[in-house]
């Protein structure tokens, strides 16, 4: 059994490859099961997000590529090939980039708590699904675990910094005060409950959420005191946003430059700042060309962010030194499942000897056989029965001159400091 990870992320390709192979989330438990019927697969998960859209498979056979290929198919409407934008992890590199990916140390913001929460997601999906067994089982256990300890042993967490802080830090470089500004905020996912967080957290209060769910709105507006509209709402309340910040599951963009325009013009051409932090994009390129309109997205972050990874650079090593720890660990669980069937063979040799030779001695007990004579030839019995087998093997190997395997069973039994 292996471990295989490929995808793509924004280490490999830009953003609108990664928003043509983003798999929406209403139809990633499809997918999840298409990938788990591919052969050689035997658990599988897989998470799409703005940054990634990334599978974690335990394959019967190290060298198949069924996944690739599977992958390449789920790519299929991809404008231009997508081997030049994956990249692949085997055995215990797919482990190490599980690990990192939990830890925040692959993301965009170095760090960022966003993935651990996405990649919980995607462990529940596939335990659902049956995509869950030994191999992912323990891979997700002990990438939970890597996440926990790095968050607890470094400073890797310390300043707030995430996509969303970077949003709100722009929007300070624009209007100065946010106090007397207004935010539209048009989803209510993780991302957006950051920029609430964030913004709030600067003094904002006029602001705004618009969800398709209205029940799930509501529940993230409450804490911040925000307005709370319909999806389809959003032109009329958009004249009023002096923020924007877009991050839903859409496929198709929810603000086109049509839209922007007439809210402009109902401004007067005050000034709007937009954040696009969808994949696939929620507002159309072209509003870019706009005048008065500062439109950003996730790709035109990582400048921003540059300031505060700095502060997190000193805590990067000892988190990679503790993922270093766990991949050594992850590789001796992997290397002890080889042992596991001779283990098994093993014990169920002995137990057969030991059964056998108990009932030898009950046998002995009900015609009347004193107990002292009956343990002592129990106890003589199972010794020359255990000892039997390797005995010989030790003696023919001694006859045969076989040195490496005489140091191999003193080592086995323990032997290595006895006369």
């Amino acid at each position: 059994m292996q471990l295989l990870a490929l995808g793509i992320s924004h280490h490999t390709a830009p953003l609108d490859v990664r928003e043509q192979v983003a798999i929406v989330p209403e139809r990633q438990e499809a997918q999840l099961r298409s990938l788990l019927r591919q052969p050689d697969v035997c658990e599988a998960s897989l998470w799409s997000t703005c940054n990634r859209t990334e599978l974690v498979v335990a394959l019967q056979q190290p060298e198949s590529g069924s996944p690739l290929e599977w992958f390449r198919n789920a790519c299929a409407g991809l404008r231009h090939p997508i081997d030049p934008y994956l990249a692949i992890f085997r055995g215990p590199l797919a482990a190490r980039h599980m690990f990192r990916l939990a830890g925040g140390l692959d993301s965009l913001v170095v760090g960022e708590p966003q993935i651990l929460g996405q990649l919980k997601d995607a462990h529940e999906l596939a335990r659902r699904v049956g995509g869950i067994g030994k191999w992912l089982g323990r891979t997700y256990q002990q990438a939970f675990a890597v996440a926990k300890r790095i968050r607890t042993d470094t400073a890797i967490g310390s300043n707030p910094v995430s996509v969303a802080f970077a949003a709100v830090t722009l929007a300070r470089q624009i209007f100065g005060d946010l106090g007397q500004h207004t935010a539209l905020i048009i989803g209510a996912g993780d991302t957006a409950e950051l920029t609430l967080r964030h913004l709030h957290g600067q003094g904002m209060r006029n602001l705004i959420v618009a969800n398709r769910t209205q029940a799930r709105a509501e529940a993230l507006a409450a804490p911040y005191g925000a307005q709370v509209v319909p999806l389809g709402a959003v032109p009329a309340v958009l004249e009023r946003a002096d923020i924007v910040l877009s991050s839903t599951n859409s496929e198709l963009p929810i603000l086109g430059k049509g839209t922007l325009e007439s809210a402009l013009k109902a401004r007067r051409r005050r000034p709007m700042f937009l954040v696009d932090l969808a994949v696939p994009r929620d507002i159309e390129p072209e509003v870019a060309s706009l005048r008065d309109v500062y439109l950003y997205t996730v790709d035109d972050l990582r400048g921003v962010v540059a300031e505060g990874l700095k502060s997190r650079q000193a805590a990067l090593g000892e988190a990679e030194r503790i993922v270093d720890t766990q991949v050594d660990a992850f590789i001796e669980w992997c290397n002890a499942q080889e042992a596991v069937p001779l283990v098994k063979a093993l014990r169920g040799g002995m137990l057969r000897t030991r059964d056998l030779a108990a009932e030898r001695a009950l046998a002995e007990l009900r015609r009347g056989r004193p107990p002292e004579q009956v343990v002592q030839r129990l106890a003589h019995d199972l010794t020359n029965k255990l000892a039997h087998g390797p005995s010989v093997r030790i003696r023919r190997a001694g006859e045969q001159g076989d040195a490496a395997l005489l140091a191999a069973a003193r080592r086995l039994l323990g032997l290595d400091d006895e006369t």
